[in-house]
């Protein structure tokens, strides 16, 4: 599903989960390649339950229960 997702260089990229199903070596292979999207100029939304896969972003906005509990920038490369 990435695959077909990126074949257009798209300008934006919706990520649900995209290492839910995942083993950690693969996960963090695609983490990788969206954070090399990412910086080629492609803005990623992702959502995730990771914090491992959270890390890879320069913002991450926590929610419960449909509301924003919080909100921080990440000074580091990513997405």
């Amino acid at each position: 599903a990435i695959g077909r997702a990126i074949i257009t260089q798209p300008k934006l990229l919706l990520a649900d989960e995209p290492t839910g199903n995942l083993d950690t070596r693969h996960g963090n292979e695609i983490m990788e390649m969206l954070a090399a999207l990412n910086d080629a100029g492609t803005t990623i939304v992702m959502v995730t339950h990771s914090s491992h896969d959270a890390s890879y972003s320069k913002r991450i906005v926590r929610l419960l229960d449909g509301q924003i509990v919080s909100e921080k920038s990440v000074l580091h490369a990513g997405f």
